[in-house]
């Protein structure tokens, strides 16, 4: 074996002892869930055949060529007996494409398949597409929406930042080959947009986020409701604001469905994203929420405040301070496996249950809106344990 063969082998051996880690439970937290030691897929989990030429004759000092910067933003489903996560996987160049990682356990080992997702164009192309929400629908495709993002061509001359955002529609049974149906036509930009699981009323039901723009919710009220006739032709004429933004809250400044809402026998159960301003910049949280199972679009629980903020290194990266997720699977058993991503640059997961998701949303207080209101909720508890403890 020369040195260059030697080499290769040396780096293909240093990752696959990488991605054979495996992932221990956190100790400790606050009984909602547990989150976990390692990242389940950073950049270093991009395949060494993706990053690197290794020809010898073309790449003699065993460069990477190809580099990759994040992996984010994962759209996630049990398929097959394995855990799928649909990634968005960013190159040095800025430009995010979607490739499918699996794992045998969804907590560690997960491994990118050989080649990313080719997914066709619309008609008007995008630059950019990233995002992707996973659903298998009762109409027996998985249904991939996800967020296209192109130059804005109202823009002034040299402005080159402005741009416009698209949901993006597409289908396939088998995770590889995918077809394109046309963009989501509404009258707002939409950033945020996720399949509904079941027909309702005979029809596709979407979660959206309407905006003014590409960044700015504006005008948008919150995480909306819209029903479609045809998804191959989907176009939002009428909006349900079903879950509003509010002043001094983790979600004034935006909040956006995460994941497909997981149904349980008290209701659908809501994962999300809110944004606020602060001195730092733009701060995304998870928080959750409930609807009822006979009208989805009826909000039944809304716990206050947070569920999941970003801590230690999760604080660090591409867009610091930010906690995202479009991704979670629930087990036969009760287990739920949540998919998110810190700081724009790598994937996370944390476990919970049902039942303690459900009791959490069904019995934490819901935020008041002012400070007199949360010490009232705040000396209720007291009040309550003090006397329980005797005291």
């Amino acid at each position: 074996m020369n040195a260059f063969n030697e080499k290769v082998a040396n780096l293909m051996a240093a990752h696959e002892e990488f991605l054979s880690r495996k992932n221990k439970p956190v100790e400790g937290g606050n009984g909602i869930f547990t989150r976990y030691q390692n990242p389940v897929l950073t950049a270093a989990h991009t395949p060494v055949i993706w990053r690197y030429d290794l020809d010898e004759k073309t790449n003699p000092y065993l460069m990477e060529r190809i580099m990759m910067n994040a992996t984010l933003n994962s759209g996630a489903i049990k398929w097959n007996g394995k855990y799928i996560l649909v990634v968005r996987v960013e190159g040095a160049d800025r430009k995010s494409f979607f490739a499918v990682a699996e794992s045998p356990n969804g907590i560690d080992n997960f491994r990118f398949w050989d080649y990313p997702i080719t997914m066709p164009d619309d008609v008007i192309p995008a630059t950019n597409i990233y995002d992707m929400r996973l659903t298998a629908h009762e109409d027996g495709y998985i249904y991939g929406v996800f967020c296209a993002e192109r130059h804005d061509n109202n823009a002034p001359a040299g402005d080159l930042s402005s741009a416009t955002a698209t949901a993006g529609i597409a289908r396939t049974e088998d995770l590889v080959n995918w077809e394109r149906l046309p963009d989501l036509k509404s009258k707002s930009q939409q950033r945020n947009v996720v399949l509904h699981p079941e027909f309702v009323n005979g029809k596709y039901a979407f979660y959206t986020r309407p905006q003014d723009g590409f960044i700015d919710a504006g005008s948008g009220g919150g995480i909306g409701w819209a029903l479609v006739d045809d998804i191959t032709n989907a176009e939002v004429k009428e909006e349900t604001i079903i879950d509003q933004r509010f002043y001094h809250t983790i979600k004034e400044v935006k909040n956006g469905e995460g994941p497909h809402p997981i149904k349980t026998p008290k209701g659908w159960l809501h994962l999300a994203h809110g944004v606020r301003g602060c001195a730092a910049g733009l701060r995304y949280v998870l928080y959750m929420f409930m609807t009822s199972l006979e009208d989805p679009t009826k909000l039944i629980a809304s716990p206050g405040g947070f569920f999941m903020v970003p801590e230690g290194e999760e604080r660090i990266g591409d867009v610091s301070n930010v906690l995202f997720t479009n991704g979670w699977i629930a087990d036969e058993d009760g287990t739920v496996k949540i998919y998110y991503a810190s700081s724009d640059t790598r994937m996370h997961v944390a476990t919970s249950t049902i039942d303690k998701l459900v009791d959490y949303c069904m019995n934490t207080p819901v935020d008041g809106l002012t400070t007199s209101a949360s010490v009232e909720t705040l000396k209720k508890q007291i009040a309550k344990n003090l006397e329980i403890l005797g005291k």
